[in-house]
């Protein structure tokens, strides 16, 4: 089980709060798929990912990022239990999906580099740990069906 403590729990909740979601999703996931080409192979229904202005510009990528901020929203909301939070997703992702696990790492650092963007100096070095913690735990559930 993970400790948080209230800076971190604070810190996730006002990153969350100043969220826009569409934005923000869009962005960092059309990110994962132009820096790791590879992980395209999981979105092959979602239309033209011939480059990365395809991507960009792509509504169900746009719409599949939001999914997952949404579905990180949950996770802000369950700090206490993620793992169970996550459990379904887990199963989904790996028996359904068979998506590699390491790809929930790499969409994590894209989504670092986007908020750390958005929020300019207010991502302190304690604002990007207990972001980090946050995502590692989150990573770490969606991966858990794997182990």
């Amino acid at each position: 089980m993970v400790e948080w403590t209230e800076q971190e729990r604070t810190i996730i909740n006002n990153i969350f709060a100043g969220l826009d979601y569409e934005d923000v999703g869009s962005k960092a996931l059309s990110r994962c798929l132009i820096v790791y080409p590879w992980t395209q192979r999981y979105f092959g229904g979602f239309g033209n990912l011939y480059n990365a202005e395809a991507i960009k510009n792509n509504p169900n990528i746009a719409a599949h990022g939001t999914k997952i901020l949404h579905g990180l929203d949950r996770a802000v909301k369950n700090m206490d239990n993620i793992k169970a939070t996550y459990a379904e997703l887990s199963v989904l992702h790996s028996e359904k999906l068979h998506v590699d696990p390491d790809n929930f790492r790499l969409l994590s650092d894209c989504l670092t580099i986007v908020i750390a963007s958005k929020m300019g100096a207010n991502f302190t070095p304690e604002t990007q740990g207990a972001w980090q913690k946050f995502l590692a735990v989150v990573v770490s559930a969606l991966g858990r069906q794997y182990h």
